[in-house]
């Protein structure tokens, strides 16, 4: 099995603005709700409202830029509905994972942004809600929409005041989703059973040095190590000291780090890291997930949204299942997921119809369309009651388990760290540099954005 390279570029974060400003971390919290999910959706959309707002004379229209794969069938089906419902017409414009944030910035240099788009991490983002693309949610969560979310799903959309990135404090996205990390598993590519509900680093190293194909049993993209690595340190470090890393004020040399960043090296020594590489590159974290649901890597790391991408590529797929953070030996602490708030989405203030494009966004995190989403597309939702409804579907019990214990985050990685992180955890599996040489660059690259 071989996995495809591409060559490594760098986004260029700050196209969305006039000045070339540094990049810092957001002030940013996790997502805390507990229980599982029922989705009781019989026919499609067959529970569905109409929204409020929005046109009804035929002459409004939007555009939603999707970045997610996933769940575009789902948000297409969606948009279609609303349509018929108000009488006026969505696009969907999905460009791809890859080229979303390109196409995004060359909207914002060239003045044409979307009415809706979607949300992206907040490193990224950052720069178009600082030039003013991004509408403040703020006064409709408090006048009563906040009741579609998890507290702690707002939390984590918050910019508090004086935040890292200096984007103003307000809440800019409105998300559908709550999302996780851990471990996707098939069973039959490996030697783990479709009933194992959680394993530690050295059973996981162990089942798949059983696997069939050994040489071709794990993948985890470069881009998606320095979640990776947050949430195996999380085996020693508590949200509170992760977040004193992040801002600079604990060393990224601590042993928890090195001890985090040494499971890649035993994966590797192992003999299990498809290539005896990392790949990367902008569609990085794609490529590996087509070579896992297309049956041709044993296990990914990845996120909860990954699940959605294997459902809308590979449908007839479905003997697979995810684990959470593995725990590693020595751990003080039970292991615990970074948490983001997944897909959702931004509204563009400067449109031609900004209030038509709050109601629709509005009425896609309403608990009938988040069913929906979580049925059709695999995805967990934010809504508290559908959160703690019942069952989950089975491929994502385990990013569902990492539900209940995700991590508080306050802040996140600076621009520099994340690169550091990304190249110096390539050349470890590599074998081009040790552990302690990698994260004396990554430390360096942290004092430089002090």
């Amino acid at each position: 099995m071989t996995i495809r390279e591409t060559p490594t570029t760098t986004s260029a974060e700050t196209a969305a603005e006039t000045s070339t400003q540094q990049l810092r971390p957001v002030s940013r919290r996790s997502v805390v709700a507990a229980g599982s999910l029922a989705v009781l959706v019989p026919t499609l959309l067959s529970a569905c409202g109409g929204g409020e707002g929005g046109g009804t004379d035929g002459a409004t229209e939007l555009t939603l830029m999707n970045q997610s794969r996933g769940q575009e069938a789902t948000l297409t089906a969606l948009a279609e509905k609303y349509s018929e419902e108000n009488g006026i017409t969505i696009t969907i414009d999905s460009p791809g994972p890859a080229d979303y944030l390109p196409r995004l910035q060359a909207r914002a240099q060239s003045r044409d942004m979307p009415d809706i788009y979607s949300a992206f991490s907040a490193t990224d983002m950052a720069p178009f809600y600082r030039a003013g693309w991004a509408m403040d949610f703020s006064a409709e969560l408090d006048a009563g929409w906040k009741d579609n979310f998890s507290a702690a799903v707002l939390e984590l959309s918050t910019f508090d005041e004086g935040n890292n990135l200096d984007v103003d404090p307000g809440i800019y996205t409105a998300h559908w989703e709550t999302q996780t990390y851990g471990i996707l598993v098939n069973p039959e590519l490996t030697a783990i059973p479709a009933s194992t509900e959680a394993l530690n680093g050295e059973e996981l190293i162990d089942a798949l040095v059983s696997a069939p194909d050994p040489a071709g049993s794990f993948s985890v993209a470069a881009s998606l190590v320095p979640q990776l690595l947050q949430g195996l340190a999380s085996n020693w470090l508590t949200d509170e000291e992760i977040i004193a890393t992040f801002n600079g004020q604990a060393s990224w040399e601590d042993q928890a780090w090195q001890d985090a960043f040494q499971f890649l090296v035993d994966l590797q020594d192992a003999g299990v890291i498809a290539n005896n590489a990392l790949p990367g590159g902008q569609d990085d974290n794609p490529n590996v997930e087509t070579y896992f649901f297309t049956q041709s890597l044993g296990a990914i790391f990845d996120a909860s949204p990954g699940v959605a991408v294997g459902h809308a590529t590979s449908p007839d797929f479905d003997s697979y299942f995810s684990l959470p953070i593995p725990s590693l030996a020595g751990g003080t602490q039970e292991p615990r997921s970074p948490g983001v708030p997944g897909k959702g989405a931004v509204v563009n203030p400067r449109g031609k119809n900004p209030e038509a494009a709050l109601a629709f966004v509005k009425w896609l995190t309403e608990p009938e369309q988040q069913a929906y989403f979580a049925q059709e597309a695999l995805i967990l939702p934010t809504h508290p009651e559908l959160l703690s409804a019942g069952d989950v579907p089975e491929q994502l019990a385990g990013f569902a388990r990492g539900v209940e214990t995700v991590q508080l985050m306050a802040d996140t990685f600076t621009v520099d760290v994340k690169t550091a992180l990304v190249a110096e955890s390539q050349r470890v599996v590599l074998g081009e540099v040790t552990v302690a040489e990698a994260l004396s660059t990554v430390q360096s690259a942290q004092e430089r954005t002090a």
